[in-house]
């Protein structure tokens, strides 16, 4: 479990310091505020460590010579940058960026840092004694089941514009079905995503998913987009990746569904949250913040531990105020926008 993270001259953060629910994580913010930079910053990591973890590594404590390449190459890859100093805040003279992660587990703790002119280089400063065990998941705005088709290929031969959060995650919707044990726990999150998408997903010999409905089988790309986003959780979820004690990073999972499907996928957060994936989503929608909250309050349900995060702007820089419910993150003003136009069709 991630405990908290401090930055110190983040992209448009001039300091923060985030200390994480064991369940769900909610960041809210407007535009240009820093939330998906947030949750690219701590996947990043993450993903850096379990990458080398898995190439055999995994039996040898980490170096600073190994994890420095690897951090910074992540780094550079999720967000795009034209040079790793460019992440650093944008102010007159030369800075530095300074990043802290904690752990349950603090073999996993680690400190690093970058200055503005540094084109790949990252300063470890304090080292993690291991690296992490499971795969951590980033689920962009857009779904990937219509692109996957020889897309890992592609990327791993040719240099493409897209950001590796997308490699990472074609790479695991094309692992195995899980079998054995886990079936049954694997099928009770399933079935209430199945039933929303109206059919099962399937990945053909030839790279090719499709949506199995009981009136046949329809190529992905004759799919809803929405039912799209839902079949790649589903599909993650099929293979085993969201199980165990993991860790889910979601962009705006409102994007391109409809109320109904919204439902559905907070429902399935807070399940995947209760089944022991640590679940961060960046947000601007009201109603699906209030389906939470709704699902979070229900007394028939696990207790579960969340937090959020309101992401303000302010004339220094963006400040980001945190709590346990959205009451204590202060008036965001992409909510408020959504009460204040309900107010304007009520009085009419």
């Amino acid at each position: 479990m991630l405990k908290r993270l401090k930055i110190q001259n983040f992209t448009v953060l001039p300091q923060a310091d985030l200390e994480f629910g064991k369940h769900l994580n909610v960041f809210v913010g407007e535009n240009g505020a820093g939330k998906t930079h947030l949750l690219k910053l701590a996947y990043s990591v993450l993903a850096a460590s379990w990458q080398e973890g898995i190439k055999g590594q995994a039996a040898s404590a980490p170096t600073k010579t190994i994890l420095q390449t690897r951090l910074a190459d992540k780094l550079v890859n999720v967000f795009r940058p034209e040079s790793l100093g460019r992440l650093t805040r944008r102010k007159q003279g030369r800075e530095r960026c300074d990043v802290q992660m904690s752990f349950a587990d603090t073999g996993l703790d680690i400190d690093f840092g970058f200055a503005t002119n540094s084109k790949s280089e990252v300063s470890v400063t304090q080292l993690p004694k291991h690296w992490l065990g499971t795969a951590p998941i980033y689920l962009p705005t857009r779904e990937l089941l219509t692109i996957y088709p020889n897309f890992v290929s592609v990327y791993q031969n040719h240099y493409l514009e897209f950001e590796e959060t997308w490699f990472d995650t074609c790479v695991l919707l094309g692992a195995l079905l899980q079998r054995g044990p886990k079936e049954t726990q694997i099928q009770r999150l399933l079935d209430p995503l199945e039933k929303a998408m109206d059919g099962s997903i399937e990945l053909d010999k030839n790279g090719r998913f499709y949506l199995r409905t009981p009136n046949g089988r329809m190529e992905m790309p004759l799919v809803a987009e929405g039912l799209r986003k839902l079949g790649m959780l589903a599909r993650l979820i099929a293979t085993g990746a969201l199980l165990g004690q993991g860790y889910l990073y979601w962009d705006e999972p409102e994007a391109n569904l409809n109320p109904r499907l919204i439902k559905q996928v907070a429902r399935t957060i807070v399940a995947l949250s209760a089944n022991g994936i640590q679940v961060f989503i960046a947000t601007h929608s009201l109603f699906l913040l209030r389906e939470l909250e709704i699902l979070l309050a229900d007394k028939q349900q696990p207790a579960l531990d969340a937090r959020y995060f309101g992401l303000q702007s302010r004339a220094e820089g963006v400040e980001v105020v945190q709590g346990t419910s959205l009451d204590d993150i202060g008036d965001i003003t992409a909510l408020e926008e959504s009460l204040q136009q309900s107010d304007r069709y009520l009085a009419l």
